[in-house]
């Protein structure tokens, strides 16, 4: 494909091609879901907050679910390729008011859920460095080397970028298998049991938050059409990418809760995880492996979190460059490197709100794991299940009008099914978000944020709305992607030999 004249020196206007195979698409996408964080962190916060034992049962269902929503989220991205996934798709297939709209939501998310992990990990490493090396080290000073490191990362090579994750994550899902197989092989009382497996187990009065928190653990999945222009092969690429990270994470997350659950007994799983939160997967390692496997799984969380920072930083980039591209946004973050395509004006203003964010609690004394990792992470989290939604309508409609030579199976049935249960879902999880923030029910955050969220698309809407009426040239490139370029192109084109009229 070729580019206006004026995108070639040193900055370009498109991601590298042909760099991303089903492997690399993977691992950013497995990254992103953090899978070591969720086991300990979310896997025994919904033991302890609903007090049901279901949740290895429930991380199937969201599978199941989410396996739905991908059957049409993948046959769109045969049709549509672009980087701003969530923004492309909802401009084609429902307006393009509401995709720019929705494309703030998705920058504001993605950023939340980048930067609130800065939180996690300099809470994280600061014992292990105290324990090991005899080594004091504020949380801050940690977060900002990870900084350094992502944001290094983050202006390289995407390829380089998969690289690393490979590493980082084959090591964490392969300590989360050899912790769930020591599990079973010290069941309590002696005995192999499947109740937390068991239907009944998933209903009762904390449903609604044990779905709420589930989903949640499963965020990242859908950046897959993110790095659809840098795939090989992207239409199979992507497709395969997506409907095994679904598999894969659902199965990783069923099997290590059904594990921990058989090694605590499944009538004291609840109250484990009440009392030790996420220590209790590295205790019952340290009772079974011994001390050995307890450093290794808190070191292993620390790279867990530093590789989800990656995915995230570099799907961020992503959707500013996607912005600025089509000239939603300022058209320099639509620019990439001539050396590694990499989107880096979107990257470095990723760093510098990611460097920002650590300096303000860093001088406010604010606390890093509630009002950061948390807060940050239910607030990105409940701003993906949105977008989520949308797009699985916008899917629904896309077909609807065109309907190309997609069975109906692909653009009618399936995305019904997932829109009518993720509206439910996301209903869900609006109703529980005081859990999700740890906050108290009448907390502001608890209907601040998802208000928040109404005023940012509103927003958009309004600003697509502008250039619907002040820059059309603009408005008819919104979610075409790459041939946004050459649209504009040749509109400026058109409008040089009619005399600017």
């Amino acid at each position: 494909m070729s580019y206006p004249r004026q995108a070639q020196s040193n900055l370009s206007m498109a991601l590298a091609e042909d760099r991303l195979g089903v492997p690399s698409v993977l691992f950013f996408v497995m990254s992103a879901a953090t899978p070591l964080t969720v086991v300990a962190g979310v896997v025994t916060t919904g033991f302890a907050a609903t007090g049901l034992i279901g949740i290895p049962l429930a991380f199937l269902v969201i599978g199941v679910l989410l396996g739905l929503f991908s059957v049409g989220y993948v046959a769109m991205a045969r049709h549509v390729v672009n980087a701003g996934a969530f923004y492309a798709y909802i401009s084609q297939g429902l307006s393009r008011p509401l995709g720019v709209g929705c494309s703030w939501v998705a920058v504001v998310a993605y950023s939340s859920l980048q930067v609130g992990l800065y939180g996690l990990i300099g809470s994280a490493a600061a014992p292990l460095l105290s324990d090991w090396f005899g080594v004091d080290v504020k949380w801050w000073v940690i977060a900002l080397v990870a900084w350094a490191i992502v944001g290094a990362l983050g202006v390289q090579q995407v390829d380089l970028n998969g690289k690393v994750l490979a590493v980082l994550l084959v090591t964490e899902v392969a300590v989360i298998v050899l912790f769930s197989l020591a599990d079973l092989g010290n069941p309590a009382g002696g005995t192999v049991t499947f109740d937390t497996l068991a239907p009944g187990n998933l209903f009762g009065d904390g449903l609604g938050a044990l779905l709420a928190i589930g989903v949640l653990g499963f965020i990242g999945f859908e950046c897959s059409v993110v790095f659809s222009e840098e795939a090989r092969d992207p239409k199979r690429t992507v497709c395969t990418a997506t409907y095994l990270s679904v598999a894969l994470i659902a199965g990783l997350y069923a099997f290590a809760s059904w594990a921990m659950s058989v090694a605590t007994g499944p009538e004291n799983v609840v109250g484990r995880s009440q009392a030790e939160g996420p220590e209790t997967v590295f205790n019952l390692a340290g009772a079974h492996l011994g001390a050995w496997a307890v450093d290794l799984g808190h070191a292993l969380l620390v790279t867990s979190v530093l590789a989800a920072m990656i995915s995230f930083h570099n799907t961020t980039a992503r959707y500013m460059f996607a912005l600025g591209r089509e000239r939603v946004l300022p058209s320099a973050l639509g620019r990439t490197s001539n050396r590694t395509g990499s989107p880096v004006v979107g990257s470095i203003i990723q760093s510098v709100v990611g460097l920002v964010v650590i300096v303000a609690y860093a001088s406010g004394g604010w606390d890093p794991v509630l009002q950061l990792f948390f807060w940050g992470g239910a607030i990105g989290g409940m701003g993906i299940l949105a977008l989520i939604t949308l797009t699985s309508v916008a899917v629904l409609v896309f077909f609807g009008r065109n309907p190309y030579d997609e069975p109906a199976w692909r653009r009618a049935v399936a995305p019904a099914m997932a829109s009518i249960a993720l509206v439910a879902v996301l209903v869900l999880v609006i109703d529980n978000f005081a859990t999700l923030l740890a906050v108290a029910e009448d907390s502001p955050l608890r209907w601040g944020v998802p208000i928040f969220y109404a005023v940012t698309i509103l927003a958009g809407v309004v600003w697509g709305l502008v250039l619907r009426a002040r820059r059309p040239e603009i408005y008819a490139t919104i979610g075409l992607g790459a041939r946004s370029v050459t649209v504009t192109a040749a509109s400026g084109a058109h409008e040089a030999t009619m005399g600017g009229r």
